[in-house]
């Protein structure tokens, strides 16, 4: 793992994914999403891996697109498995916990790179998005 900076490093991007992961997650298990807490955290903290692991091997950021190409199709593919269409046409489920999933891995990604402020910003405003800015159900109740 190499030297306690190095070691200290990774644990700080980690644990700001974890965190940052497990807030979103939080927020979508309390309104019953079938993506939660621990889907969202392991998410987060894989696409934090996904870009530490490769940046540790010493290859160049400017290199990590075919990465960060990777974990957005392999999201994409994942949330896709969250959205269900019913009989109705205006009746789909699941794609507000599918795009916070995806946001998720973005914020995982942010914390990888060593870009914990970006992640903790894009986190708020998730979070806001979705905590805050719940539209009313369809009785009129929020």
């Amino acid at each position: 793992m190499g030297n306690v900076e190095d070691i200290t490093r990774i644990v700080v991007r980690l644990l700001v994914a974890l965190v940052l992961g497990g807030l979103l997650g939080y927020e979508r298990e309390r309104v019953g999403a079938s993506a939660g807490l621990r889907t969202h955290m392991m998410v987060s903290m894989g696409s934090a891996l996904f870009v530490l692991i490769p940046l540790q091997a010493g290859m160049e950021v400017s290199d990590l697109s075919r990465v960060l190409q990777g974990v957005t199709a392999g999201i994409g593919f994942l949330g896709a498995g969250a959205i269900l269409k019913h009989n109705d046409k205006d009746d789909i489920k699941g794609l507000t916990t599918a795009a916070s999933v995806w946001t998720t891995a973005a914020i995982g990604i942010a914390a990888g790179m060593g870009r914990e402020a970006t992640a903790v910003l894009s986190a708020l405003f998730a979070i806001v998005v979705l905590a805050i800015l719940r539209a009313p159900d369809k009785s009129g109740k929020q």
